[in-house]
């Protein structure tokens, strides 16, 4: 990856946030709109649960891409636990709705808890708190900014600072006038 042309490169990455931004739109509506439905005279509907079964785990991926991606170089080795959370998201919400509501006292209990509460704590709760400090942690080195990024950080913060006028926090005459 790294012998991409940069020009190609930033086009990648841009379409990389570009496309991260779009689904973080799209989910946020899909999830107000499933919340508006719940004010329906009516009731609320099943699809609504289901715009939010499918919109939260797409907000939720899509800003770990937007909070990834670093330059040229995307999201990089991230994309396999990023979907892995995302999927494992979604199918838990997904699969907590499609269980029948049979649910009661004499219910088979999984590690302690009914079905529907075993999927969304185990399964939506606890493998995304496994995986992404993981894979984090296996990424560290290629992912954070290096000491040239951030020197070119630095030297982007001068040059901005320079271009602004300096301003004193004080009233004088002269500002005055």
């Amino acid at each position: 990856m790294d012998d991409i042309e940069p020009e190609n490169a930033e086009i990648r990455s841009d379409l990389t946030r570009r496309l991260a931004v779009q689904a973080l739109f799209i989910s946020v509506l899909a999830i107000a709109v499933g919340y508006a439905a719940a004010f329906r005279h009516s009731g609320t509907p099943t699809w609504a649960a289901w715009l939010l079964a499918i919109g939260i785990p797409v907000a939720l991926g899509a800003i770990m891409i937007l909070g990834a991606t670093r330059g040229r170089r995307g999201i990089g080795p991230l994309k396999l636990p990023f979907l892995f959370v995302v999927a494992t998201l979604a199918i838990g919400f997904g699969a907590a709705l499609a269980l029948p509501a049979t649910e009661g006292p004499l219910s088979k209990l999984w590690l302690g808890l009914p079905a529907r509460a075993a999927i969304v704590i185990y399964g939506v709760g606890l493998l995304p708190i496994i995986v992404l400090p993981i894979a984090y942690a296996l990424t560290f080195e290629s992912q954070t900014l290096s000491a040239e990024d951030l020197e070119r950080v630095r030297a982007a913060a001068r040059e901005r600072a320079g271009a602004r006028p300096q301003q004193s926090g004080t009233l004088d005459d002269e500002s005055l006038r």
